[in-house]
């Protein structure tokens, strides 16, 4: 079966600096993979690459076996695929509600919308709860929550998610896991980028590991979680591939 989404060769530079060495990724429909790597290691990269808000200077990226290369960002959110941000980044003086229409820009069937809107409200109560309230006043989890939301608003079969733990309290990043694995059950794929390794691996299918801009390991979930070098590395303690 051909790919979901295949980055092939994918290089990107900041000026002179160049974050992103020859990246081969590859996702298929209903998965959970995971990217690992150090802070400055192309994680983020990677993904603001995928949503067309960063453009390589070299490589190939295929979604639905179509090239990325020349569609600028909003027009890949309308192709299937939107991202939640690392530091959630929602619009603090607009409402709960008002955040989450925005999400849905390119939908055009409101009955769709609407409906949308109820799952996502079913998958987080809270911001039911909270939908008139504004963003702002929100706490940290209630704001990952609704970032994520947004994101779901647009339908997207491909959902990148950037750091969804950070800053959470444990009983919280538990909740957000649970969600993206029923988020994943309803047919969306997901592309994660996580600072909770252990976590992250529990969830996905498979994982990426990437050191300094380049892929370093690459192998199925429970194969990573098993790895002397990734446990050493990011399930405690320093190994051969950086500080988590």
């Amino acid at each position: 079966m051909a790919p979901l989404l295949e980055l092939s060769g994918i290089c990107v530079a900041y000026g002179n600096v160049q974050a992103l060495h020859g990246i081969d990724l590859v996702v298929h429909e209903g998965e959970v993979v995971t990217i690992l790597g150090a802070n400055g290691a192309g994680k983020s990269t990677t993904l603001l690459t995928i949503s067309g808000l960063i453009k390589p200077v070299s490589g190939q990226i295929n979604f639905c076996g179509k090239s990325l290369l020349a569609v600028p960002g909003h027009d890949v959110v309308g192709l299937g695929i939107s991202q939640s941000p690392e530091g959630r980044r929602v619009f603090g003086a607009m409402t709960v509600l008002e955040n989450l229409r925005l999400g849905a820009f390119r939908i055009q069937d409101r009955k769709r919308s609407d409906s949308t809107l109820e799952w996502i409200f079913s998958l987080f109560p809270r911001l039911f709860e909270r939908k008139n309230q504004l963003a702002g006043t929100l706490s940290g989890g209630e704001q990952q929550m609704l970032a994520i939301g947004r994101a779901l608003m647009a339908q997207p079969r491909l959902l990148l998610l950037d750091e969804p733990s950070l800053g959470l309290a444990p009983l919280l990043v538990r909740s957000i896991f649970d969600t993206i694995r029923a988020i994943n059950q309803k047919g969306v794929t997901v592309l994660l980028v996580e600072q909770n390794a252990r976590a992250a691996l529990k969830l996905a299918t498979r994982g990426y590991v990437l050191e300094v801009g380049s892929v370093a390991l690459e192998d199925s979930a429970a194969n990573l979680l098993a790895n002397p070098s990734v446990r050493e590395a990011y399930l405690g303690g320093q190994g051969s591939f950086g500080a988590a």
